[in-house]
């Protein structure tokens, strides 16, 4: 499908963005003097000067600022067009940039993306992972029109709602002592060493106010690790070097296959969560957004997820 967008405005915000011309350039595919080249020209169409150039960094002018609000709502309604005009035909075409954090990246939207691209040969996708705040920063900055997050999103520009449901699971090496029991206590969990999210993780805001709200001290918990992946948390626990708290998704297909690690329940403690959409609260979801967005609701993710478990 044909690019609609001014192509020195591409350029203008892909170094804004990126506070970089030779960043800008990598991510175009262009050279640096290329990219020099479009900026200048821009300016020299304006009249002023878009960036201050003395630093390490390009820093956008007042100028430039003013400039890069018109050129990304510039952007999103010539992509608007590109959709709605697709879509006059019955079929949707053109970019969908997603983002996700990296539970629901690696475990969840996979197979879901898949279904998509077949009903929608036409749509490009991509996908950055992040942690739930990275994810949050994002959408906020418009780079991705939707978001998958594991926890709150602390925005008050972000929307958010439920799509699927998950449950964080406590596991522990299969050799450990805990894996034999049916049930530990909540009190006990200051008793091993635990391998926890890194600062930021949307999994490790859930889990943090679940065990406080079951009595457990934080500062009590003895929190050994700090780890970028649940992948992380898996591969150490099964190491011996602690236990962690993972999402019931990501330990599924080890459960069926076998595994190192065991579940340990804690009584009178289950932390479910939702996995929520993240998007900008104005202007409204449409195009692309708004079709996956029906399209994972049109397939009852929440409510088939949900059923497992009861």
């Amino acid at each position: 499908m044909a690019n609609l967008d001014n192509f020195r405005l591409v350029v203008f915000r892909a170094v804004a963005e990126q506070r970089s011309f030779r960043k800008a350039a990598e991510e175009l595919y262009l050279t640096q003097p290329a990219v020099s080249l479009q900026i200048k020209a821009l300016e020299e169409e304006l009249g002023v000067q878009l960036f201050d150039r003395t630093g390490a960094h390009a820093r956008l002018t007042a100028a430039g600022t003013v400039l890069l609000g018109y050129a990304r709502r510039a952007h999103e309604l010539l992509v608007s067009a590109e959709h709605e005009i697709a879509a006059l035909n019955g079929k949707f075409a053109g970019q969908l940039a997603l983002g996700a954090s990296t539970t629901i990246a690696q475990y969840v939207l996979p197979r879901l993306l898949a279904e998509f691209s077949k009903e929608h040969p036409g749509v490009s996708t991509t996908l950055i992972s992040g942690n739930t705040e990275q994810i949050v920063q994002a959408v906020h900055e418009q780079k991705i029109a939707l978001g998958f997050i594991e926890g709150p999103a602390r925005s008050r520009d972000i929307r958010t709602e439920p799509f699927l449901r998950d449950e964080l699971m406590l596991i522990v090496p299969a050799t450990h002592g805990w894996a034999a029991r049916s049930a530990i206590a909540s009190s006990e969990i200051g008793s091993i060493p635990l391998l926890m999210r890194e600062r930021g993780s949307g999994s490790r805001r859930i889990v943090e106010m679940a065990l406080e709200r079951s009595g457990a001290k934080l500062r009590s918990l003895d929190v050994v690790m700090e780890l970028d992946s649940t992948e992380a948390i898996k591969t150490a626990v099964e190491a011996g070097l602690g236990a962690g708290f993972v999402s019931r998704w990501a330990i599924a297909k080890d459960l069926r296959l076998g595994s190192s690690f065991k579940i340990v329940e804690i009584r009178g403690l289950r932390i479910q969560r939702d996995f929520l959409i993240a998007s900008v609260k104005s202007p409204e979801l449409h195009g692309l957004a708004q079709e996956f967005r029906k399209f994972l609701f049109a397939r009852g993710t929440m409510q088939r997820s949900s059923s497992r478990r009861s």
